[in-house]
């Protein structure tokens, strides 16, 4: 016997029958929406006075055609990549003692440094891992990670040399110990550089990034900015809290002027007391972030020479052709163990850096376990099963797939589990609203970095 479906197998409607389910987004322009089927990331932008008849016709049939082409590409990036990244912390100590840091404070203080010896053979451990599951010559990335990786420079430095040809490394630093011989011997070896810098000024870039005696280092973080911003292999992160949101803006200009090619500009995040103290309000955030990517947008019209904000690139290249995304924490599940995952001073592996301290999301050691195991184990499963749809309301939002809900570490330190929303939850929507515009305006490449659409893989340090 005939089913209906059978019967009537396709709707020429939207939210009928067997018809694709769209969701209507406004996104904040008064001739154009968005519209969106959720479930496989497709989407439209639809003149308003348009939409009754692309819901009825015209949408479908462009869905239909490209429903199982979208289906398999989410399908692939939420469940098909393997990893191949690593966020190595050789140390647990920090010379630095900011006030938003998501690694505890006694770990910075007094924590393990690892040996050369020790370092040496976690990579060992790490590149034979590697050459079993990565095929085709595809070289895993290896990026050092903080607390400040540089206090075990004679470790790190060997470990470059020893690996070279073994991975290709990144490291992530707050710049203080970056003198000429280490950044001459990081360029020699084509490693990517991370640094870190809050605000245009000294008076508040040094209100949260200081040392254990409170003081800052604003004059030797732009000096090393100076000497790095020819590299191509270089970024910037800024930390945005209640103490610097303002100066967004002026933070473009600061950067370009610099030559600055690369930054990012993150939102604090809340895993630790004092981030979650420091956090900027919603509106507050979204308010200035966006006023931050319009001068963006000026300066590159005005000059032709481009600034990527890449924590917002990588929604719009995550809207515009999902394969583009180069950071995969705003995509459900998020990276963490599963495209990429961390290793501390210990030989601990944690799902993520964001993780490290938390005992309970420890899946094992790489000194003593087997890596294929510890990635399988249940405080990695815990992360790389979190999906958006089973949290409430994320499972009803339109654009689920464009934003992810991250980061599970800190949703879990505020709210007590990771299957709750944000607590950016409206910024992340206003930055889609905002990457929609920017796409119905034509204006993508002012954004993108160049080459956006040819890989997906993790390029940037991100903490």
């Amino acid at each position: 016997m005939d089913t209906a479906r059978d019967l009537y197998p396709t709707s020429l409607y939207a939210n009928t029958g067997y018809g694709p389910s769209f969701a209507v987004l406004e996104i904040g322009l008064e001739d154009q929406v968005a519209v969106v089927e959720p479930d496989h990331a497709f989407w439209a932008l639809v003149r308003s006075d348009a939409l009754e008849a692309a819901l009825s016709g015209v949408l479908i049939r462009d869905f239909q055609e490209r429903q199982e082409s979208f289906r398999q590409e989410m399908e692939n990036l939420r469940y098909g990549l393997k990893p191949s990244a690593v966020y190595f912390n050789p140390t647990e100590r920090c010379n630095f003692n900011c006030s938003y840091c998501y690694l505890p404070e006694a770990m910075r203080r007094d924590g393990k440094t690892m040996t050369a010896e020790e370092l040496g053979d976690a990579l060992t451990h790490l590149r034979d891992y590697f050459r079993e599951t990565l095929s085709g010559g595809f070289k895993p990335q290896l990026i050092f990670h903080g607390s400040e990786p540089l206090l075990a420079r004679e470790a790190v430095f060997a470990g470059i040399e020893r690996f070279q040809n073994d991975f290709i490394f990144g490291i992530q630093t707050n710049a203080t110990l970056l003198d000429d011989e280490a950044i001459a011997f990081l360029k020699d070896h084509e490693v990517g550089i991370g640094i870190s810098l809050d605000a245009p000024t000294a008076e508040a870039a040094n209100l949260t990034r200081k040392n254990w005696h409170g003081a800052g280092a604003f004059d030797q973080v732009v000096r090393v900015i100076d000497k790095l911003a020819s590299y191509s292999a270089f970024n910037v992160i800024t930390t945005v809290t209640q103490k610097n949101v303002h100066t967004l803006p002026a933070m473009v200009d600061f950067y370009h002027e610099r030559g600055v090619r690369t930054v990012m500009f993150n939102p604090v995040r809340c895993t630790q007391a004092g981030g979650l103290q420091l956090k900027p309000a919603n509106d507050v955030l979204s308010d200035y972030f966006c006023r931050a990517l319009d001068r963006a947008y000026e300066l590159y019209a005005a000059t032709g020479q481009k600034l990527v904000v890449a924590n917002f690139a990588n929604i719009l290249a995550g809207i515009v052709g999902p394969t583009g995304r180069r950071l995969m924490c705003d995509i459900s599940p998020c990276g963490g163990g599963r495209c990429f995952f961390a290793v501390s001073a210990q030989g601990d592996v944690f799902p993520c850096s964001e993780f490290i301290g938390l005992e309970e999301f420890r899946g094992g050691n790489l000194y003593r376990e087997d890596l294929p195991a510890i990635l399988k184990s249940s405080p990695f499963q815990r992360v790389t099963e979190r999906k958006v749809e089973a949290i409430v309301p994320c499972r009803g939002c339109a654009i689920r797939h464009f934003c992810g809900a991250p980061c599970p570490a800190e949703i879990n330190a505020v709210s007590g589990t990771m299957d709750a929303p944000s607590p950016y939850c409206q910024f992340y929507e206003e930055k889609v609203r905002y990457a929609f515009r920017v796409i119905a305006r034509g204006l993508e490449e002012a954004y993108l970095w160049d080459g956006w659409e040819e890989e997906t893989e993790e390029t940037f340090c991100w903490v």
